[in-house]
């Protein structure tokens, strides 16, 4: 089988060249073919030793083949003469029996694609395992000196994506990302989080990820039971990124408008003045890319801006519907999300940690949310529980943790309500790409129950 290495994504574009000419060759009237390889690295650490290693490299090859408005896709992990071959057969047989669409828009057109360079970390790329290990093992002393148990993992990333099409679009590009992320333990039901995502993994401040997540571990021991109901809170960074994730999964995309069930409506006030949402795939802050899972080169759009709708973001698809043009935002098919917003940033504001904290009279500090699921998509409703943290404030002060909440809540809502937002950013893992967040505070978040211990 040929070898093909994540640094080098000109290999990977040349077979994703290949697949195109020979699917034209069998009968396609379009062809896409999209590659990525990938070179993944893991180190997991429990009980606060480090009990795991593990490495994986992987290819895939995607392939959409269109004859008139028939469109089908297929995809492998063989990428030799005969991998290729098959997959093309298999992906002229499906197209032979799927249905047609009726607005089948066509496989986009070349854009100005511009390599984004820090996009890509060589220090990433070769990270070892003892790179990772010293990391680790950083976490773990952090735990060690707070009289606590660390778990977690740190993962490195190195993955080259191409891109090519009947219609003449190239392109290609590496990129690379590291996660570490702990979550410790305490007697008496403590627990903490810490979390950091970058394109280079050698920026982590590791040992300043354990303390963080030691000193919530051991703040959490005993936490009291508060009554459920609404509560002014401070959401940590780790809390806002999914409210990022389920406004961008429920109604920055072009195709949630299109089918009726997104709250954006250009020039509508959804949130507090104070806040702007951007997706910037250029921006260094984040995970970069310089194209999206069509070849499409990716462009800043302004999804809210001081509170107000601006804009979605667009695919092939739904962009042809709109009379619109792409916007960069189309995922590798076949793709049931729509075109999704890969690199989402919440603007800063200017307030200190101990200012956001310190304008609470009586409230909540939420460290992070988990299982959370929509109730009400267009009202962006959500319900879920709090975890690794949860604190009571009263005159601006932390006086102890409180046992985890229950929520049901409109983050649209919550948005609307922001009175302070955070002048520190960090870059963590969204449910597609990274997304950059402040802490913020909210002045009401409705808790519907609490748990038992």
């Amino acid at each position: 089988m040929t070898r093909l290495a994540a640094t080098e994504p000109e290999a990977a574009l040349g077979l994703a060249e290949r697949a195109v000419e020979q699917a034209t060759a069998a009968g396609a009237s379009e062809a896409e073919a999209f590659v990525v390889v990938n070179d993944r690295a893991l180190t997991r650490f429990a009980n606060s030793e480090i009990h795991q290693n593990v490495a994986e490299s992987d290819v895939t090859l995607n392939l959409r083949f269109v004859v008139g408005r028939r469109v089908a896709v297929a995809s492998t992990g063989r990428v030799d003469d005969a991998g290729v071959r098959d997959v093309v057969g298999k992906a002229a047989e499906i197209a032979r029996s799927v249905a047609e669409l009726e607005d089948w828009a066509g496989l986009p057109k070349p854009t100005d694609v511009r390599p984004v360079d820090a996009a890509y970390s060589a220090a990433t790329a070769n990270a070892s395992p003892e790179l990772r290990a010293e990391g680790a093992r950083a976490v773990i002393a952090a735990a060690d000196d707070a009289g606590v148990t660390a778990y977690g993992s740190f993962s490195t990333e190195v993955e080259s994506v191409s891109v090519a099409n009947s219609n003449g679009i190239r392109a290609a590009e590496r990129r690379t990302s590291a996660q570490l992320l702990t979550v410790q333990m305490a007697g008496e039901g403590g627990s903490g989080y810490a979390e950091a995502t970058a394109v280079d993994a050698t920026t982590f401040d590791a040992a300043a990820l354990g303390r963080e997540a030691a000193e919530k571990a051991r703040s959490t021991s005993n936490p009291v039971a508060v009554e459920p109901g609404d509560y002014p809170v401070v959401l940590d960074a780790y809390a806002v990124v999914d409210l990022l994730d389920m406004l961008g999964y429920l109604g920055f995309s072009a195709l949630a408008v299109q089918e009726e069930r997104s709250f954006m409506e250009p020039g509508r006030q959804v949130a507090a003045p104070t806040v702007t949402i951007t997706d910037d795939g250029r921006d260094p802050a984040g995970l970069p890319m310089a194209f999206d899972g069509e070849g499409v080169a990716k462009q800043r759009v302004s999804l809210i801006e001081a509170g107000v709708c601006r804009d979605v973001v667009y695919d092939q698809q739904t962009a042809a519907r709109a009379n619109r043009t792409s916007t960069g935002h189309g995922l590798p098919a076949p793709n049931f999300y729509g075109p999704f917003p890969t690199n989402m940033l919440f603007a800063a504001g200017d307030a200190t940690r101990e200012e956001l904290i310190g304008g609470l009279d009586r409230g909540l500090l939420v460290t992070r949310f988990w299982y959370t699921n929509p109730v009400h998509p267009k009202k962006v409703i959500v319900t879920g529980m709090t975890r690794d943290g949860t604190f009571l404030v009263e005159g601006g002060r932390i006086v102890g943790p409180v046992r985890n909440l229950r929520f049901t809540q409109s983050y649209l809502d919550a948005l609307a309500g922001v009175e302070a937002i955070g002048r520190e950013r960090r870059c963590l893992r969204g449910f597609l790409g990274g997304s950059v967040v402040p802490d913020v505070r909210v002045s009401a978040f409705t808790f519907t129950g609490a748990t038992e211990h």
